[in-house]
C-alpha cells in the first residue's frame, strides 16, 4: 500500500533538530531519515512492538474458561482480570508524556517490552490468583506505555507518511491480536496446559526489545553530546483536557475501547455458551481481528483523504449495531455474519488512532492528545469487561450485556460526529 501523504502531514514541515532534541523526545518533528541512518530500524521496532500490544489480552480471552477453572476465579474476579488492561492503560498512559520528556523513547520501549515479557512469563507459572493479577498488571504496564508512544513516533520520525506508517503498525497490532486469539487454545491443548498458551507470547515481547537496544544506546550517546543551548530549546505545552476536541477524542476512544475489550474478553465465552467447542469459539474471536487486518491497513488512508469523517463514523456504528443485535438473537446460526460485522465495527480503533495524528499539528501535540485520549478513554473503557462480566453472572445470559454495549455505542457515535470535522488541538489550547 502506497497511498499519498495525508493532507494533515503537510502541517508538520521537516525541521533541523539537534540530536539531543530528537533522541530525548523534544516534541518537534525529526527530519526524514534515510534507512541507513535509523529510519528502517525505528519502523521495524515499531512494528514489532505493535505485534505485542494485544496478544497478552486476546490470548487470555481465548483461555478465560481454563484460567477461571485453574485458578478458581469467580465470574466477578474474571471480570476484574479482563478489566485490567483498561486500568493499566489509563493509569500509566497518563504518565507517558512526562516520562518521554525525561527519558529517550527508545530506552522507555526497551524497559516496556522487557516488563511485558517478564509479566507474561510470571503469570503463566503462578498458582495464586493474586499473583496472576499482579503479574498481568506488570505485563500490561509495558503495553500501556507503548500505546502512547507509537503515534508520537509516527509524527516524529515519519511526518510525511503518517497514514502509511499508522496503517502499517495498526495492521501489525491487529495481526498480533488475531494470531494470539486463534492459536492460544490449540497451543494450550498441544502442551496440555493453559499456562503454555498464555506464556508463549513472552518470546514475541523479548524479540521486540532487540531493535530498541541500539536505538537506546544511540539516544544515550546523543544525550551526552547535547549542548545546554539545545536542551534549553523552548517547548509548547499542549493541554487537551482544556479543549472540547480533547474530550471528544477521549470519549470516542473510551467508548470504542469499552466494546473492544468486552469483545476480546467475553466473545469466545458467548460462542461457547451458544454451543461452539472451545477451539471453534477461539477461532471466531480470532476472526474478528483477522478480518480487521485489511481494515486496519485501509482506514488511515481513507481517513486521511476525507475532509469529514462523518461517513466513516456512521458506517462503523451501523455495522456494530447489526452485529450486536445478531449476537443477541441468533448467536450460533449467524456467527460468521456477526463476526464480519463486528470486525467492520471495530474499525473504530484504527480510525481513532489515525485521527489522533490528524487532529494535531506537531509531535508535542500528538503525544499530548494521544496520552489524554487514551488514558481518559481507558478509564471509560474499564467499565466494559467488568460490567459485562457482572451482568452475565447476574442474568445468566447475554441479552443484558449486549444491551449495555448498544448503549455505549450510542455515546461513541455522538463523540465520533464531534471529532469528524477537521481541526487541531493546538488551535484550541
Amino acid at each position: 500500500m502506497t497511498p499519498p501523504p495525508p493532507p494533515t502531514a503537510t502541517a508538520v514541515p521537516p525541521a533541523t533538530v539537534a540530536p539531543s532534541a530528537v533522541d530525548r523526545g523534544v516534541d518537534r518533528p525529526a527530519p526524514a531519515r534515510h534507512p541507513a541512518t535509523g529510519g528502517a530500524l525505528v519502523l521495524a521496532g515499531m512494528l514489532l512492538v505493535a505485534l505485542n500490544l494485544r496478544a497478552a489480552v486476546t490470548s487470555l480471552g481465548a483461555l478465560l474458561d481454563e484460567v477461571r477453572t485453574g485458578l478458581g476465579l469467580s465470574g466477578a474476579m474474571a471480570g476484574l482480570v479482563t478489566t485490567l488492561p483498561t486500568i493499566a492503560f489509563a493509569g500509566l498512559g497518563a504518565l507517558t508524556p512526562w516520562l518521554v520528556r525525561r527519558v529517550a523513547p527508545a530506552r522507555v520501549l526497551v524497559v516496556a517490552m522487557a516488563a511485558l515479557a517478564a509479566g507474561q512469563v510470571l503469570r503463566a507459572v503462578t498458582g495464586s490468583a493474586l499473583v496472576f493479577v499482579l503479574t498481568s498488571a506488570l505485563a500490561l504496564a509495558g503495553i500501556a506505555v507503548a500505546n502512547i508512544l507509537l503515534p508520537m513516533l509516527v509524527k516524529q520520525h515519519f511526518p510525511h507518511r503518517t497514514g502509511l506508517v499508522t496503517g502499517a503498525y495498526t495492521m501489525a497490532l491487529t495481526t498480533g491480536t488475531t494470531v494470539a486469539a486463534a492459536s492460544a487454545v490449540p497451543i494450550a491443548h498441544a502442551f496440555g496446559s493453559w499456562r503454555v498458551g498464555l506464556g508463549v507470547w513472552a518470546g514475541l515481547a523479548a524479540v521486540a526489545v532487540l531493535p530498541w537496544v541500539p536505538l537506546a544506546l544511540r539516544a544515550r550517546a546523543a544525550a551526552r553530546r547535547a549542548t545546554p543551548t539545545a536542551d534549553a530549546a523552548p517547548r509548547l505545552r499542549i493541554r487537551p483536557a482544556r479543549t472540547r476536541l480533547g474530550w471528544a477524542m477521549a470519549v470516542y476512544f473510551g467508548a470504542q475501547s469499552l466494546s473492544g475489550y468486552a469483545i476480546m474478553g467475553w466473545l469466545a465465552q458467548l460462542f461457547r455458551d451458544a454451543g461452539y467447542r472451545p477451539e471453534a469459539a477461539g477461532l471466531l474471536l480470532a476472526g474478528v481481528t483477522a478480518l480487521g487486518v485489511p481494515i486496519a491497513l485501509l482506514m488511515p488512508a481513507l481517513a486521511g483523504r476525507m475532509r469529514t469523517l462523518r461517513p466513516l463514523v456512521l458506517s462503523l456504528t451501523a455495522a456494530s449495531t447489526l452485529a450486536y443485535l445478531g449476537l443477541a438473537l441468533s448467536p450460533h446460526d449467524g456467527a460468521l455474519l456477526w463476526v464480519t460485522l463486528l470486525a467492520l465495527g471495530q474499525g473504530a480503533f484504527p480510525l481513532i488512532l489515525t485521527t489522533i495524528g490528524l487532529r494535531a499539528r506537531t509531535a508535542e501535540g500528538t503525544v499530548a492528545l494521544s496520552a489524554f485520549a487514551q488514558s481518559t478513554g481507558y478509564v471509560i473503557a474499564a467499565l466494559g469487561p467488568l460490567l459485562v462480566g457482572v451482568l452475565y453472572e447476574a442474568t445468566g445470559g447475554w441479552t443484558a450485556p449486549i444491551g449495555f454495549l448498544l448503549a455505549a455505542l450510542t455515546v461513541q457515535t455522538g463523540a465520533g460526529l464531534a471529532i469528524a470535522r477537521p481541526r487541531y488541538v493546538e488551535d484550541e489550547t
